[in-house]
């Protein structure tokens, strides 16, 4: 049986005509019409990049949650946030969670590290010869982290960890990437840089993998909540009493009970976020400003921690280490997801930091909503009125 090959134009396959010929293959092979997958507004020029065999635009229902009160180091004051989503309830909820920290006076965010990995490792034929290598690669490091910074205007060797084991070394290459997530910079560099050294090292390299596994690309590892894989950005807010009782119909004791059977539980299940619900906002925040929404995987990992407070307030802290986000290059340029982003201000140059504190005061959001809903007694009803269970 031979295959039937889906069209292209291999002068130019980024056009409405092309994408108009994979429809009607679609509709020739299936009997679907895609007529709906066939309306868009950007212009077919601007996917070339990001998506391959273009047919069309997979139209998700953006909602507007907000605004919300940020006292941050890059984002400060108040953000309308879009959330693109299928879940019912899910903005809505969001919206009270933002509604709950903005009347309490805001949350803080504050961004520490910020890198991007790319892990390579080195085979040799015993332990010495690694200890030889590493003794090497001291030595002319200057010239790799050279080598590595010219494939970029943006990129910048910043540090390499090292983990000899066996006859292998383990490294992981961390860069500063600017405005951009930063995968594909960080690959080009070290790939360039590691072709150098296989070039030079004078002893015998008897394998070479370009990942060894530990940068955990899309992945979550112990590794990024100690090393951050992306930004890491702590939120902190104190919710008011009188936010709690009216707004939530809770108290800071009750919240802060639930929290510690909840936060155990997560603890003896292994899960890698002691929060709510981090990945739900995350995946629709991603969504809807362009981000790769792969990244999920490292970025809704964290920690948090409450305090119910003598006066009646609730502090409560989030530690994200691994926020991947960009406010230029992969999905930020098309027209939808651009526009998302200049809603708040987070397109170009120096703005990815300020997108990361927004996306952790998203966070923040969804586990103060969710988990006073909860603690109420609310949780369900609310689904059942608002959400998929209707």
């Amino acid at each position: 049986m031979s295959r039937k090959s889906i069209p292209r134009d291999k002068e130019n396959d980024y056009t409405d005509a092309a994408a108009q010929a994979r429809r009607d293959f679609v509709e020739q092979e299936t009997g679907v019409d895609m007529a709906h997958t066939g309306q868009y507004s950007s212009p077919t020029e601007l996917v070339s990049g990001n998506c391959e065999n273009f047919v069309g635009m997979s139209q998700i229902p953006v909602g507007l949650a907000g605004p919300v009160l940020i006292n941050g180091q890059y984002a400060q004051g108040e953000f309308l946030v879009p959330l693109a989503t299928t879940e019912g309830t899910l903005v809505a909820s969001y919206n009270r969670g933002m509604r709950a920290i903005s009347e309490s006076g805001g949350v803080t965010t504050t961004v520490f590290d910020d890198y991007m990995q790319r892990a390579p490792a080195f085979k040799f034929q015993s332990a010495r010869e690694v200890q030889a290598f590493m003794q090497w690669f001291d030595e002319n490091y200057a010239e790799i982290k050279s080598i590595a910074e010219s494939t970029s205007s943006v990129a910048k060797l910043e540090f390499v960890q090292r983990w000899p084991l066996h006859n292998t070394l383990y490294m992981r290459w961390n860069y500063s990437t600017g405005d951009a997530a930063g995968q594909n910079m960080v690959s080009k560099a070290t790939h360039h840089a590691a072709g150098w050294i296989q070039k030079n090292f004078p002893g015998e390299i008897v394998a070479y993998s370009f990942s060894g596994g530990m940068d955990t690309d899309k992945k979550h590892s112990s590794l990024n909540n100690l090393y951050s894989r992306g930004k890491r950005v702590i939120a902190e807010v104190t919710l008011k009493k009188e936010v709690l009782e009216k707004l939530m119909r809770t108290t800071a004791v009750d919240v802060q009970n639930m929290r510690d059977i909840t936060s155990q539980g997560a603890l003896l299940a292994g899960a890698t976020y002691t929060g709510g619900h981090s990945a739900n906002g995350i995946a629709a925040f991603f969504i809807a400003t362009g981000q790769d929404e792969a990244n999920v995987v490292e970025s809704h990992a964290g920690q948090t921690f409450t305090k119910a407070l003598d006066n009646g307030d609730l502090y409560w802290s989030w530690t994200l280490p691994s926020i991947i986000v960009a406010t230029f290059g992969g999905g930020t340029g098309l027209a939808t997801q651009n526009e998302c982003l200049r809603m708040m201000d987070c397109v170009g140059k120096g703005k990815a930091r300020k997108l990361a504190e927004i996306t952790a005061a998203v966070v923040v959001a969804g586990d103060v909503s969710i988990a006073n809903a909860i603690v109420a007694g609310e949780f369900v009803e609310s689904h059942e009125k608002y959400g998929r269970n209707r």
